[in-house]
Order: C-alpha cells, then structure tokens, then sequence
C-alpha cells in the first residue's frame, strides 16, 4: 500500500485520542476502588458534615465549596499521581510508546479521563448542595468553570510532577497521602480557614487549594466575583506554571526498576 493510501485509511489524531478517552473510560467503570475514591469519597463526606451541621447553613456553606475544591485536588492530583506511577512501572507507558499511537494522543486521553471525572464530581456536589443542604445554584457560573479549570490545570500537573518522584506504585498511597491529607486538612475543606491559627493559615495561603476553595466559595455561595480572588487567581497561575514545568521536566517513559 502506497504511503498516501496508508494515510488516507489510517486513524486522525483526534479519532485516535477518542476511542482512548472512551477506553479510559471503561477502564475506570471497571475499577471499583478508583470509583469509589474519585466519587462516593467526597460525597461521603459531604453527606458526613452535612448531617453534622445541618442545623446551621453558615456551615453547610462552607462545607460544600469546600468538598467541591477537595474534589477536584482528588480526581486530579491523587488520581493522575497513582496512575501515571502504575502506568509507568507496569512498562505500559514504555509500550504505548512503541506503539503508532501519537504520544499526545494518548496523554490527553488519560487527562480527559480526569477532567470529565472532576466535571461530573462538581456537578453532583452543586446539584447535592442544591437538594440536601440548602445552598442555591451558583451565582456566578463563569467564576466557577474558571476556577474549575485552572485548579484541574494546577492539581493535574502537580499530580504528574508528584509521580516522577515515586519509586514505585507500592509506595505511592504513602507519597500520596502525606501531601492530600495535611492539605485537605489545613485548607478550609471542612472549616473556614481564616479561623485556624495564624500560622497554619499562612501554610494554607501558599498553597494552592485554599484559593481554590475561595474561588468557588465565590461562585457557589457568595456570588463576590472574580474581581474578588485576583490574588487567589495568581498563586494558582503559579502553581500551575510551576506544576507544568516539573511535569515536562521530569517526565519518563521507561520504568525505574527492572
């Protein structure tokens, strides 16, 4: 077959990147733990504290933003994290490879396998907020699909870099959750920040999902736009930034071990 009959019949760029995406797909369906970590976890906590503090909306409007930003730090950071270690030390990065499926084919499948997680994750705490616990539909949408992005931006490429440093996927639920957990922890997800202690508020303030949190607290509840979250909106361009440059930098087909 001639080289322009060959590449008449062969698969576009585009084509190739969606029956991975949907592959992708599948294979998370067919996954129960990942699942149940990138959906029913933080629905668990938001139905948790939601019946804790029931009886006070204040609350109940922080903690729905709260768990959204904890979500999206979940289906990207965490998930990709995992993945791209076990993809990596599996050998099925190296293969893929070796395969005549464009590289960048098949990362943006694997990245718009965590986007659409994040954007069902989102739609399910709004509508949940909504229904269950008294907070109104976001007031202001395009603050809110802006923040998603760039924290799906931030968290991704952080989630990438974070893997170049694990040795193995054995090791990598430890790596993991020593920076998801103290995170979550001292970024507002389950209180309002500004009442934490001086010092651990200003930890929270360098970090990025803080200002997430902030972002779609002002998109979801109090409809302050973006205006308000300028200086929010340049740490997490930063850390996005930063996240891209290690994530490039790093980056590694080949297994660490043999």
């Amino acid at each position: 077959m001639s080289e322009s009959a060959a590449s008449a019949v062969s698969p576009s760029f585009a084509a190739l990147s969606w029956r991975q995406y949907r592959l992708e797909r599948k294979m998370f369906w067919r996954n129960p733990s990942s699942a149940f970590f990138n959906f029913a976890l933080p629905l668990l906590f938001l139905a948790l504290f939601g019946a804790v503090f029931s009886s006070n909306q204040k609350n109940l409007n922080v903690i729905v933003p709260g768990i959204a930003g904890m979500s999206v730090l979940s289906t990207t950071f965490s998930a990709l994290a995992y993945n791209m270690t076990f993809m990596r030390e599996q050998g099925i990065l190296k293969r893929m490879r070796g395969t005549p499926m464009p590289s960048v084919a098949y990362l943006l499948a694997i990245a718009g396998n965590a986007i659409t997680n994040t954007a069902l994750q989102i739609v399910l705490i709004t509508c949940a907020g909504k229904v269950f616990f008294g907070v109104d539909w976001p007031k202001d949408v395009g603050e809110l699909i802006l923040f998603v992005v760039l924290g799906v931006i931030c968290f991704a490429s952080l989630g990438v870099a974070l893997s170049h440093v694990i040795p193995n996927y054995e090791s990598a639920s430890a790596y993991v959750n020593a920076i998801f957990l103290p995170t979550i922890i001292i970024s507002g997800v389950f209180y309002d920040a500004d009442r934490v202690p001086k010092f651990i508020n200003g930890i929270a303030e360098a970090l990025p999902l803080v200002h997430l949190i902030d972002g779609l607290s002002g998109a979801m509840v109090k409809g302050t736009g973006i205006g308000d979250h300028l200086s929010g909106l340049g740490v997490l361009v930063a850390w996005a930034l930063l996240g891209v440059w290690l994530a490039v930098r790093g980056f590694s087909w080949d297994q660490r071990r043999s």
